[in-house]
């Protein structure tokens, strides 16, 4: 597909959204969904889109349903001029930047996507509510938008997943399509909250990274190798506040038992001084096993349906 550097149109309503799609030559748009704090991670996923897609509309919504009781909604960063000027380069058509009473006209939404089971796993036991939040408001994109493919990363394995049941138990007509984390120089996995880590909180949340990198070395010995080796690491970094480690299928999130060979999820979430941070890596367990193209030399641009 051709890109441009064009400056992308600017939509905050429904009706310029609705405007600004119906003006672009082509019905073959792809969405690629922020909450703004764009970094390379999200211009990977615009960049894949523009691979397969004529057109792709970006996103930009700081999401309340999302955030808990306990979670400082107003903390988090809003860049808008710099995510612009990182759609423009990475050749984004329009940009969808509502507030939320343009999402939610009638407030609090009284009917939500429920996430099931799935959702009160892992991420959804430390926020509860989080994953009915994100399944709401990526439902309403999904309509709003249009698209014929929505691109989401691997590094939010868990919503990833959940996005999928979401579109294949409830008939969207649109293709999920993922792309593989994209890491800094030093391994750790690109979030618009790395902002908020200080140069020490930094080192220590590099033991995230290298505990996946010792498990997925690990793998070929089986699953109990596979946590003993990511354990280790982490062990050794008193300063991260683990919340959980955890190897499970990718589409159950069960812990996998001892015998088990094949796919598997190698996940973890600690708290690094005030921040919340999330990784993980596809692993294959067994003979031969180890991660899944996750701490590649060379930036991901290949997307995964």
């Amino acid at each position: 597909m051709t890109t441009t550097t064009a400056v992308p149109a600017v939509a905050h309503t429904r009706e310029e959204l609705k405007a600004a799609r119906e003006a672009l030559p082509s019905r073959d748009v792809a969405v690629v969904m922020t909450m703004g704090a764009l970094h390379d991670g999200h211009a990977q996923l615009i960049r894949a889109a523009r691979q397969r897609h004529e057109h792709v509309v970006v996103t930009i919504f700081l999401n309340p349903l999302q955030f808990g009781p306990k979670e400082d909604l107003s903390r988090y960063p809003r860049t808008f001029d710099d995510d612009m000027a990182i759609c423009t380069q990475a050749g984004v058509d329009v940009v969808f930047a509502p507030t939320p009473d343009v999402v939610y006209p009638d407030g609090d939404p009284g009917v939500r996507v429920s996430a099931g089971p799935l959702g009160a796993m892992l991420e959804g036991a430390s926020r509860p509510g989080h994953f009915d939040g994100v399944l709401t408001v990526v439902g309403k994109l999904l309509h709003l938008t249009a698209a014929r493919s929505a691109y989401f990363g691997q590094k939010d394995a868990q919503q990833l997943l959940l996005i999928r049941r979401m579109v294949r138990d409830l008939d969207f007509p649109v293709e999920v399509v993922s792309v593989p984390t994209v890491r800094e120089d030093d391994g750790l996995a690109m979030s618009s909250r790395n902002t908020y880590l200080t140069d020490s909180d930094r080192e220590v949340a590099l033991c995230l990274s290298r505990a996946l990198r010792a498990g997925g070395e690990a793998a070929s010995y089986g699953p109990s190798a596979v946590r003993r080796a990511a354990r280790e690491v982490l062990v050794d970094e008193p300063l991260a506040l683990v919340d959980y480690l955890v190897l499970v299928h990718p589409l159950t999130l069960a812990d996998v038992p001892e015998w088990y060979r094949g796919e598997a999820l190698l996940a973890v979430a600690a708290r690094i001084g005030t921040t919340r941070l999330i990784d993980n890596t596809p692993l294959v367990v067994g003979p031969g096993g180890g991660a899944i193209d996750v701490f590649s030399d060379v930036p991901h641009a290949r997307a995964e349906v």
